[in-house]
Protein backbone atom coordinates (compact mmCIF):
# COMPACT_ATOMS: atom_id res chain seq x y z
CA UNK A 1 0.00 0.00 0.00
CA UNK A 2 1.08 3.56 -0.70
CA UNK A 3 0.86 6.34 1.89
CA UNK A 4 0.13 9.96 1.07
CA UNK A 5 1.44 12.78 3.28
CA UNK A 6 0.15 16.30 2.73
CA UNK A 7 2.67 18.82 4.02
CA UNK A 8 6.32 18.50 4.96
CA UNK A 9 6.44 20.60 8.11
CA UNK A 10 7.59 19.19 11.43
CA UNK A 11 4.99 16.40 11.71
CA UNK A 12 4.90 15.66 7.98
CA UNK A 13 8.67 15.32 7.72
CA UNK A 14 8.97 13.21 10.87
CA UNK A 15 6.06 11.03 9.71
CA UNK A 16 8.09 10.36 6.59
CA UNK A 17 11.05 9.40 8.82
CA UNK A 18 8.83 7.14 10.91
CA UNK A 19 7.33 5.27 7.98
CA UNK A 20 10.61 4.94 6.10
CA UNK A 21 12.02 3.27 9.20
CA UNK A 22 8.92 1.20 9.81
CA UNK A 23 8.77 -0.08 6.22
CA UNK A 24 5.05 -0.88 6.32
CA UNK A 25 4.22 1.12 3.18
CA UNK A 26 5.75 0.17 -0.15
CA UNK A 27 5.83 3.77 -1.38
CA UNK A 28 5.23 7.24 0.04
CA UNK A 29 3.80 10.18 -1.91
CA UNK A 30 4.39 13.60 -0.36
CA UNK A 31 2.46 16.64 -1.51
CA UNK A 32 4.11 20.04 -1.06
CA UNK A 33 1.87 21.97 -3.43
CA UNK A 34 4.62 24.40 -4.40
CA UNK A 35 8.15 24.63 -5.71
CA UNK A 36 10.86 24.47 -3.05
CA UNK A 37 14.32 26.03 -3.26
CA UNK A 38 16.24 25.18 -6.42
CA UNK A 39 14.58 21.82 -6.93
CA UNK A 40 14.45 18.25 -5.72
CA UNK A 41 17.98 18.27 -4.28
CA UNK A 42 16.96 20.97 -1.83
CA UNK A 43 13.90 18.98 -0.80
CA UNK A 44 16.09 15.92 -0.30
CA UNK A 45 18.45 17.93 1.92
CA UNK A 46 15.51 19.08 4.06
CA UNK A 47 14.34 15.47 4.42
CA UNK A 48 17.77 14.11 5.26
CA UNK A 49 18.92 16.69 7.83
CA UNK A 50 17.21 17.92 10.96
CA UNK A 51 18.37 20.46 13.52
CA UNK A 52 16.65 18.60 16.37
CA UNK A 53 17.13 14.92 15.52
CA UNK A 54 20.26 14.98 13.36
CA UNK A 55 20.71 13.03 10.12
CA UNK A 56 18.08 10.60 8.90
CA UNK A 57 20.72 7.94 8.25
CA UNK A 58 21.93 8.09 11.85
CA UNK A 59 18.33 7.92 13.09
CA UNK A 60 17.72 4.80 11.01
CA UNK A 61 21.03 2.94 11.23
CA UNK A 62 23.50 4.68 13.54
CA UNK A 63 26.23 7.26 13.08
CA UNK A 64 28.29 5.21 10.60
CA UNK A 65 25.46 5.07 8.08
CA UNK A 66 26.12 6.72 4.67
CA UNK A 67 23.58 8.95 2.97
CA UNK A 68 20.18 7.31 2.62
CA UNK A 69 18.48 9.68 0.12
CA UNK A 70 19.42 8.54 -3.36
CA UNK A 71 18.34 8.21 -7.01
CA UNK A 72 16.88 11.69 -7.37
CA UNK A 73 14.92 12.31 -10.59
CA UNK A 74 14.01 15.99 -10.92
CA UNK A 75 11.70 15.47 -13.90
CA UNK A 76 9.65 12.77 -12.21
CA UNK A 77 9.94 14.23 -8.72
CA UNK A 78 11.10 10.91 -7.32
CA UNK A 79 13.80 9.68 -4.98
CA UNK A 80 14.55 6.70 -2.79
CA UNK A 81 14.79 7.19 0.95
CA UNK A 82 16.56 4.21 2.51
CA UNK A 83 15.30 2.17 -0.43
CA UNK A 84 11.67 3.29 -0.14
CA UNK A 85 10.36 5.06 -3.28
CA UNK A 86 9.20 8.58 -2.46
CA UNK A 87 7.40 10.84 -4.92
CA UNK A 88 7.21 14.59 -4.34
CA UNK A 89 4.19 16.46 -5.74
CA UNK A 90 4.60 20.22 -6.22
CA UNK A 91 1.57 21.31 -8.22
CA UNK A 92 -1.55 21.65 -6.04
CA UNK A 93 -2.15 22.99 -2.54
CA UNK A 94 -5.92 22.46 -2.56
CA UNK A 95 -6.56 18.88 -1.34
CA UNK A 96 -9.25 18.36 -4.00
CA UNK A 97 -6.66 18.93 -6.74
CA UNK A 98 -3.90 16.66 -5.45
CA UNK A 99 -3.22 13.68 -7.72
CA UNK A 100 -3.79 10.99 -5.10
CA UNK A 101 -5.86 8.81 -7.42
CA UNK A 102 -3.32 8.99 -10.23
CA UNK A 103 -0.62 7.80 -7.83
CA UNK A 104 -2.73 5.03 -6.31
CA UNK A 105 -2.90 6.59 -2.84
CA UNK A 106 -5.82 5.40 -0.71
CA UNK A 107 -4.70 6.70 2.69
CA UNK A 108 -3.57 10.28 3.37
CA UNK A 109 -2.10 11.91 6.48
CA UNK A 110 -2.77 15.65 6.39
CA UNK A 111 -0.11 17.39 8.48
CA UNK A 112 -0.48 20.93 7.16
CA UNK A 113 -2.51 22.16 10.14
CA UNK A 114 -4.60 24.18 7.66
CA UNK A 115 -7.49 21.86 6.83
CA UNK A 116 -9.04 20.97 10.20
CA UNK A 117 -12.80 21.43 9.72
CA UNK A 118 -14.48 18.05 9.04
CA UNK A 119 -17.73 19.81 8.04
CA UNK A 120 -16.20 21.95 5.29
CA UNK A 121 -17.33 20.76 1.81
CA UNK A 122 -14.65 19.37 -0.52
CA UNK A 123 -15.11 22.24 -2.98
CA UNK A 124 -14.40 24.96 -0.42
CA UNK A 125 -12.53 27.78 -2.23
CA UNK A 126 -9.55 27.64 0.12
CA UNK A 127 -9.52 23.86 0.31
CA UNK A 128 -10.90 21.38 2.82
CA UNK A 129 -10.01 18.12 4.50
CA UNK A 130 -12.74 16.35 2.51
CA UNK A 131 -11.02 17.43 -0.67
CA UNK A 132 -8.62 14.52 -0.19
CA UNK A 133 -11.59 12.15 -0.51
CA UNK A 134 -12.67 13.84 -3.72
CA UNK A 135 -9.10 13.47 -5.01
CA UNK A 136 -9.16 9.69 -4.57
CA UNK A 137 -8.26 8.94 -0.96
CA UNK A 138 -10.48 6.57 0.97
CA UNK A 139 -9.36 7.61 4.46
CA UNK A 140 -7.79 10.81 5.79
CA UNK A 141 -5.93 11.09 9.09
CA UNK A 142 -5.55 14.59 10.51
CA UNK A 143 -2.46 15.25 12.62
CA UNK A 144 -4.32 17.85 14.68
CA UNK A 145 -7.64 18.21 16.51
CA UNK A 146 -10.75 18.87 14.46
CA UNK A 147 -11.89 22.49 14.55
CA UNK A 148 -15.45 23.09 13.37
CA UNK A 149 -15.80 26.70 12.28
CA UNK A 150 -19.58 26.74 12.74
CA UNK A 151 -19.93 26.17 16.50
CA UNK A 152 -23.55 25.06 16.07
CA UNK A 153 -22.68 22.28 13.62
CA UNK A 154 -22.38 18.73 15.02
CA UNK A 155 -19.44 16.44 14.39
CA UNK A 156 -20.08 14.54 11.13
CA UNK A 157 -20.90 10.86 11.57
CA UNK A 158 -17.97 9.82 9.39
CA UNK A 159 -15.44 11.69 11.57
CA UNK A 160 -13.85 10.47 14.81
CA UNK A 161 -11.09 11.56 17.21
CA UNK A 162 -8.89 8.83 18.67
CA UNK A 163 -5.77 8.47 20.81
CA UNK A 164 -4.07 5.11 20.49
CA UNK A 165 -4.19 3.14 23.73
CA UNK A 166 -7.17 5.17 24.96
CA UNK A 167 -10.05 4.93 22.50
CA UNK A 168 -8.35 3.54 19.41
CA UNK A 169 -11.21 1.08 18.93
CA UNK A 170 -13.68 3.94 18.45
CA UNK A 171 -12.47 4.03 14.85
CA UNK A 172 -14.90 1.96 12.78
CA UNK A 173 -13.63 1.18 9.28
CA UNK A 174 -17.14 0.82 7.87
CA UNK A 175 -18.18 4.25 9.14
CA UNK A 176 -15.29 6.68 9.57
CA UNK A 177 -13.44 8.36 6.71
CA UNK A 178 -11.91 11.28 8.59
CA UNK A 179 -9.83 10.44 11.67
CA UNK A 180 -8.22 13.00 13.94
CA UNK A 181 -5.21 11.85 15.95
CA UNK A 182 -5.85 14.73 18.40
CA UNK A 183 -2.71 16.62 19.47
CA UNK A 184 0.62 15.88 21.11
CA UNK A 185 -0.58 17.37 24.42
CA UNK A 186 -3.92 15.54 24.37
CA UNK A 187 -2.14 12.27 23.61
CA UNK A 188 0.16 12.63 26.63
CA UNK A 189 -2.59 13.97 28.89
CA UNK A 190 -5.00 11.14 28.10
CA UNK A 191 -2.43 8.53 29.13
CA UNK A 192 -1.70 10.43 32.34
CA UNK A 193 -5.38 10.69 33.26
CA UNK A 194 -6.64 7.23 32.35
CA UNK A 195 -4.91 5.16 35.12
CA UNK A 196 -6.25 7.53 37.77
CA UNK A 197 -9.70 7.71 36.21
CA UNK A 198 -9.94 3.91 36.00
CA UNK A 199 -8.93 3.47 39.64
CA UNK A 200 -10.77 6.28 41.42
CA UNK A 201 -13.76 6.70 39.15
CA UNK A 202 -15.22 9.91 37.82
CA UNK A 203 -17.31 10.61 40.94
CA UNK A 204 -14.32 10.83 43.28
CA UNK A 205 -12.30 13.21 41.12
CA UNK A 206 -13.61 16.58 42.24
CA UNK A 207 -11.52 18.80 39.96
CA UNK A 208 -8.57 18.62 37.60
CA UNK A 209 -6.16 21.00 35.95
CA UNK A 210 -3.05 20.84 33.85
CA UNK A 211 -0.29 23.08 32.58
CA UNK A 212 1.85 22.06 29.65
CA UNK A 213 5.34 23.51 29.59
CA UNK A 214 5.63 23.26 25.84
CA UNK A 215 8.49 23.59 23.39
CA UNK A 216 8.34 26.24 20.68
CA UNK A 217 6.32 25.60 17.52
CA UNK A 218 6.70 26.81 13.95
CA UNK A 219 3.99 29.44 14.41
CA UNK A 220 6.18 31.44 16.79
CA UNK A 221 8.61 34.09 15.46
CA UNK A 222 12.33 34.06 16.13
CA UNK A 223 12.27 37.84 16.56
CA UNK A 224 9.51 40.23 17.59
CA UNK A 225 7.14 41.22 14.78
CA UNK A 226 3.97 43.23 14.24
CA UNK A 227 0.68 41.38 14.79
CA UNK A 228 -1.61 40.52 11.91
CA UNK A 229 -4.71 42.59 11.29
CA UNK A 230 -7.27 42.00 14.03
CA UNK A 231 -4.92 39.96 16.25
CA UNK A 232 -5.78 40.14 19.96
CA UNK A 233 -2.93 38.18 21.55
CA UNK A 234 0.21 40.26 21.19
CA UNK A 235 2.34 37.63 22.95
CA UNK A 236 2.19 35.37 19.91
CA UNK A 237 4.31 37.91 18.05
CA UNK A 238 7.15 38.00 20.57
CA UNK A 239 10.46 36.22 20.09
CA UNK A 240 10.47 32.60 21.27
CA UNK A 241 14.26 32.78 21.57
CA UNK A 242 14.07 35.22 24.47
CA UNK A 243 10.78 34.64 26.24
CA UNK A 244 8.54 32.35 28.22
CA UNK A 245 5.20 32.90 26.52
CA UNK A 246 1.79 32.31 28.05
CA UNK A 247 -0.67 30.86 25.55
CA UNK A 248 -3.67 28.54 25.33
CA UNK A 249 -4.34 24.87 24.64
CA UNK A 250 -7.40 22.98 23.49
CA UNK A 251 -6.26 19.83 25.30
CA UNK A 252 -9.14 19.86 27.81
CA UNK A 253 -11.75 20.02 25.06
CA UNK A 254 -10.05 17.31 23.00
CA UNK A 255 -9.58 15.12 26.08
CA UNK A 256 -13.34 14.88 26.50
CA UNK A 257 -13.59 13.46 22.97
CA UNK A 258 -11.37 10.48 23.81
CA UNK A 259 -12.32 10.13 27.50
CA UNK A 260 -15.99 11.21 27.61
CA UNK A 261 -16.12 10.73 31.41
CA UNK A 262 -14.01 13.88 31.76
CA UNK A 263 -17.03 15.97 30.73
CA UNK A 264 -18.33 15.46 34.28
CA UNK A 265 -15.18 16.93 35.85
CA UNK A 266 -14.31 20.59 35.95
CA UNK A 267 -11.05 20.73 33.98
CA UNK A 268 -8.72 23.65 33.33
CA UNK A 269 -5.89 23.43 30.79
CA UNK A 270 -3.18 26.04 30.30
CA UNK A 271 -0.03 26.25 28.21
CA UNK A 272 3.35 27.94 28.57
CA UNK A 273 5.79 28.03 25.63
CA UNK A 274 9.51 27.93 26.36
CA UNK A 275 12.64 28.38 24.18
CA UNK A 276 13.41 24.71 23.40
CA UNK A 277 13.00 22.95 20.06
CA UNK A 278 11.11 19.92 21.41
CA UNK A 279 10.51 18.01 24.62
CA UNK A 280 7.53 19.12 26.70
CA UNK A 281 6.10 18.50 30.15
CA UNK A 282 2.59 18.24 31.57
CA UNK A 283 1.96 19.05 35.23
CA UNK A 284 -1.34 17.36 36.11
CA UNK A 285 -3.16 18.28 39.33
CA UNK A 286 -6.25 16.43 40.56
CA UNK A 287 -8.35 16.85 43.70
CA UNK A 288 -9.73 13.46 44.76
CA UNK A 289 -12.16 12.59 47.54
CA UNK A 290 -10.28 10.35 49.98
CA UNK A 291 -12.64 7.66 51.29
CA UNK A 292 -10.39 5.26 53.18
CA UNK A 293 -8.37 5.80 56.35
CA UNK A 294 -6.88 2.31 56.03
CA UNK A 295 -5.73 2.85 52.43
CA UNK A 296 -5.25 6.59 51.94
CA UNK A 297 -4.29 8.11 48.64
CA UNK A 298 -0.55 8.62 48.70
CA UNK A 299 2.47 8.75 46.45
CA UNK A 300 3.07 5.00 46.51
CA UNK A 301 -0.52 4.27 45.52
CA UNK A 302 -0.46 6.73 42.61
CA UNK A 303 2.91 5.58 41.33
CA UNK A 304 1.76 1.98 41.65
CA UNK A 305 -1.17 2.71 39.33
CA UNK A 306 1.16 4.11 36.68
CA UNK A 307 3.67 1.29 37.09
CA UNK A 308 0.92 -1.30 36.67
CA UNK A 309 -0.46 0.44 33.58
CA UNK A 310 3.01 0.75 32.04
CA UNK A 311 3.62 -2.96 32.56
CA UNK A 312 0.13 -3.95 31.44
CA UNK A 313 -2.47 -2.56 29.06
CA UNK A 314 -0.54 0.65 28.33
CA UNK A 315 2.92 -0.89 27.88
CA UNK A 316 3.10 0.34 24.28
CA UNK A 317 2.15 3.89 25.21
CA UNK A 318 3.18 4.69 28.79
CA UNK A 319 6.63 4.68 30.39
CA UNK A 320 7.13 4.72 34.16
CA UNK A 321 10.52 5.89 35.35
CA UNK A 322 12.12 6.70 38.68
CA UNK A 323 15.18 8.23 37.03
CA UNK A 324 15.95 11.93 37.23
CA UNK A 325 15.18 13.22 33.73
CA UNK A 326 15.43 16.54 31.95
CA UNK A 327 13.64 17.37 28.72
CA UNK A 328 16.57 16.37 26.48
CA UNK A 329 16.36 12.83 27.81
CA UNK A 330 13.04 12.16 26.11
CA UNK A 331 13.78 13.74 22.73
CA UNK A 332 13.36 11.08 20.04
CA UNK A 333 13.02 8.17 22.46
CA UNK A 334 11.24 6.38 23.88
CA UNK A 335 8.31 5.85 21.53
CA UNK A 336 5.72 6.60 24.18
CA UNK A 337 2.76 8.92 24.60
CA UNK A 338 3.85 9.85 28.14
CA UNK A 339 6.83 9.30 30.40
CA UNK A 340 5.82 9.50 34.07
CA UNK A 341 8.48 11.19 36.22
CA UNK A 342 7.63 9.12 39.30
CA UNK A 343 10.16 10.77 41.63
CA UNK A 344 8.15 13.98 41.41
CA UNK A 345 4.70 12.55 42.16
CA UNK A 346 3.26 14.35 45.18
CA UNK A 347 0.12 14.02 47.29
CA UNK A 348 -1.30 16.08 50.12
CA UNK A 349 -4.44 15.15 52.09
CA UNK A 350 -6.52 17.70 53.94
CA UNK A 351 -9.99 18.28 55.32
CA UNK A 352 -12.50 20.57 53.65
CA UNK A 353 -15.19 21.97 55.94
CA UNK A 354 -18.49 22.28 54.07
CA UNK A 355 -21.65 23.99 55.27
CA UNK A 356 -24.36 21.41 54.44
CA UNK A 357 -26.89 24.18 53.95
CA UNK A 358 -24.96 25.30 50.90
CA UNK A 359 -25.49 21.89 49.33
CA UNK A 360 -29.28 21.85 49.62
CA UNK A 361 -31.67 23.02 46.95
CA UNK A 362 -34.82 22.27 48.96
CA UNK A 363 -37.17 24.50 50.89
CA UNK A 364 -36.00 26.90 53.55
CA UNK A 365 -37.61 24.69 56.19
CA UNK A 366 -35.66 21.64 55.04
CA UNK A 367 -32.41 23.55 55.09
CA UNK A 368 -33.05 24.86 58.59
CA UNK A 369 -33.83 21.33 59.78
CA UNK A 370 -30.30 20.14 59.05
CA UNK A 371 -28.74 19.24 62.36
CA UNK A 372 -25.14 18.88 61.19
CA UNK A 373 -23.37 22.19 61.48
CA UNK A 374 -20.40 21.28 59.30
CA UNK A 375 -19.44 18.44 57.00
CA UNK A 376 -15.78 17.42 57.03
CA UNK A 377 -14.71 15.97 53.69
CA UNK A 378 -11.21 14.44 53.33
CA UNK A 379 -9.66 15.29 49.96
CA UNK A 380 -6.25 14.58 48.47
CA UNK A 381 -4.48 16.72 45.93
CA UNK A 382 -2.36 14.68 43.52
CA UNK A 383 0.38 16.18 41.36
CA UNK A 384 1.88 14.11 38.52
CA UNK A 385 4.55 15.06 35.98
CA UNK A 386 4.56 13.57 32.49
CA UNK A 387 7.18 14.13 29.78
CA UNK A 388 6.45 13.92 26.05
CA UNK A 389 8.46 14.58 22.93
CA UNK A 390 5.84 16.70 21.17
CA UNK A 391 7.40 15.98 17.77
CA UNK A 392 8.97 12.59 17.01
CA UNK A 393 9.20 10.45 20.14
CA UNK A 394 5.67 10.86 21.39
CA UNK A 395 3.26 12.30 18.88
CA UNK A 396 4.66 11.19 15.52
CA UNK A 397 5.16 7.64 16.76
CA UNK A 398 1.59 7.50 18.08
CA UNK A 399 0.34 9.01 14.80
CA UNK A 400 2.27 6.29 12.98
CA UNK A 401 0.51 3.63 15.04
CA UNK A 402 -2.85 5.10 14.10
CA UNK A 403 -1.86 5.30 10.44
CA UNK A 404 -0.87 1.64 10.27
CA UNK A 405 -4.05 0.44 11.97
CA UNK A 406 -6.17 2.44 9.52
CA UNK A 407 -4.13 1.02 6.64
CA UNK A 408 -4.74 -2.49 7.98
CA UNK A 409 -8.49 -1.82 7.81
CA UNK A 410 -8.16 -1.07 4.10
CA UNK A 411 -6.56 -4.42 3.23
Amino acid sequence: MKLGINGLGRIGKLSLWHHVGRRYFSEIVVNLGRQVGQGLHDIAACIEKDSTYGHLGAYLHGHRCPRVVEELDEAKGTMKVDGIPVTILRESRNPADIAWKAHGVRLVVDSTGVFTDPTAPPDSPKGALRGHLEAGAEKVILSAPFKIKDKTAPMPEDAVTTVMGINGDDYRPDKHRLISAASCTTTCLAHMVKPLLDHFGVDRILSASMVTVHAATGSQPVLDRLPKTGATDLRKNRSILNNIVLTTTGAARALALVLPEMKKIGFIAESVRIPTSTGSLIVLVLTIQDQSVEAPINRDLVNGLYRKAAEGYARDYLVYTEEQNVSADIVGVPAAAAVIEARETHTRTGIINVDPKSLCAGSAEAIEALSCATLQVPVTQVVVYGWYDNELGSYTNMLGERTVTVADSLL
